[in-house]
């Protein structure tokens, strides 16, 4: 950074380290077995986050009517909470035990069980036996998977049939564990009038929390959609939580699922996942998530017997994976540059981090230093303050230009009225700076203006107070 001073690295934090978290990661799609979890669960650990989002596998679950073989998810989650994660699980998808349609979809995707009475109670008796078996382990379950889409609603979207599973779900769950925190929603589109008529149901009263994915190129986005579901909440339930449940971006063209027309590359797949979770948490969402661990099979398309309409490979993950020709995720599971972005944004607002507003202000439009880029004013500018659990303060600041077209890198000039120990870190590799005096004109009253400060396409930190924990 130009006159700035390079003071150390960002020193990773581990899950253990902190009883409680906004910031999460995806191990979803293990209900369809497509990569290998033991090559994950170090590397996860490492990154430090604490949520772990799990999909509950129903149909790899109850095999024989009524008998659950919890075997293969008691692994993973014994795994993850050994390691100082915690997992929650989202409950999908069907079962062709007792639905017809369930046997020609790869992994019963999108075939809720809500046709019969027997369907009904075959689901309400599972999700029951779940609560129960990981009470102690599992607190937080969401129920289904992006049901306003209709990948996973194959038999024609309906919000008042998703009010109505909820509900019994909801019920479920609270007969298995009374202490089960029920997670509504997991939308994927515009939520007012879905989520409007879902709610007409009575599973306001039932849930404790909405949550929603968002794939987006403008994070910008995400405000309005968590603006949308507090609005909703306001008027069916004040009290519920906001949980972002599944966003990200792939690190290379050519995938398939969300975004998959964007050029992608490692560095715009880690921008985004630093623009969009910092968005997230600007947003006041009790946890983010990011999707995924490993790059996968998406898997949400597919017919038995056709192994090609679930060969549709997508390259979410913050490690990297080669495929065999299954569709399983083979190789060493190599981090990406997202992975190492993620590790770092979790060194600064990892553990119990409160949104605050912070007396600091963009006083200053600055021309880029891209040489050529048009200058930017301060409402261009994305901001955000946060306490973190060390005491100290957060100032998030970026441009949030188009990924796709433009590489923005510039300066701006700030004034704050924090604290006269402030330093800048990037995230990125998570390099941390002091800032000489140069930089540094205080006004003698508590207060200081910070000249020409690079900014960039992705949030950079200003660090009021002690600083996190850096490397030896």
């Amino acid at each position: 950074m130009h006159r700035l001073k390079k003071i150390g690295s960002l020193c990773p934090r581990k899950p253990g380290e902190f009883p409680q978290s906004r910031l999460g990661i995806g191990f979803e799609k293990l209900d369809r077995a497509v990569f290998d979890p033991e090559k994950a669960y170090d590397k996860l650990a490492a990154i430090g986050v604490k949520w772990i989002r799990l999909q509950s596998g129903w149909q790899r679950t109850e095999r024989t009517p009524g008998v659950y073989d919890f075997e293969w998810l008691d692994s993973i989650v014994d795994n993850l909470i050994s390691r100082g994660m915690q997992p929650w699980m989202c409950l999908c998808y069907g079962n062709e035990l007792y639905d017809e349609r369930a046997k020609t979809v790869y992994g019963a995707v999108g075939c809720p069980p809500i046709h019969t009475e027997e369907q009904r109670m075959a689901w309400y008796n599972y999700v029951k036996a779940v609560a129960e078996h990981y009470a102690g382990r599992v607190t937080a379950f969401e129920i289904w998977n992006e049901p306003d889409g209709k990948w996973c609603w194959k038999h024609g979207v309906n919000a008042t049939e998703y009010g109505e599973f909820a509900v019994n779900t909801a019920k479920a769950l609270r007969a298995g564990n009374p202490d089960s925190y029920i997670i509504g929603g997991a939308l994927c589109l515009n939520p007012c009038s879905y989520m409007n008529r879902a709610m007409q149901t009575g599973m306001g009263d039932l849930i404790d929390a909405l949550s929603y994915h968002e794939y987006v190129y403008d994070e910008g986005l995400v405000e309005q959609k968590v603006r949308a579901l507090r609005g909703i909440a306001n008027f069916w339930n004040p009290k519920l939580d906001i949980i972002q449940g599944e966003s990200g971006a792939q690190s290379r063209p050519g995938g398939h699922g969300a975004l998959e027309e964007g050029n992608w590359t490692p560095e715009r797949q880690a921008k985004i996942l630093l623009r969009h979770m910092t968005k997230d948490l600007i947003c006041g969402v009790k946890f983010t998530s990011y999707f995924t661990c490993v790059d996968m099979i998406e898997a949400l398309h597919g017919t038995v017997g056709d192994k090609s309409s679930y060969l549709d490979y997508g390259y979410f993950g913050v490690l990297g994976a080669d495929f065999d020709e299954d569709g399983f995720s083979t190789g060493d599971y190599e981090p990406k540059k997202s992975y190492y972005a993620l590790q770092n944004l979790n060194a600064v607002l990892g553990g119990n981090l409160v949104n605050y507003d912070l007396p600091v202000t963009i006083i200053k439009e600055a021309a880029s230093m891209n040489g050529g880029a048009p200058a930017l004013s301060a409402s261009d500018v994305t901001v955000g303050g946060f306490r973190l659990d060390n005491g100290s303060y957060a100032f998030a600041y970026w441009y949030p230009t188009n990924l796709m077209t433009t590489v923005y890198t510039g300066t701006v000039t700030v004034t704050q009225a924090v604290s006269d120990e402030v330093h800048l870190i990037d995230p990125m590799d998570g390099s941390v700076y002091e800032l000489p005096e140069s930089v540094i004109r205080r006004d003698g009253f508590g207060a200081s203006r910070l000249s020409n400060i690079p900014i960039k396409d992705y949030p950079m930190f200003l660090v009021f107070g002690e600083l996190p924990k850096l490397k030896d």
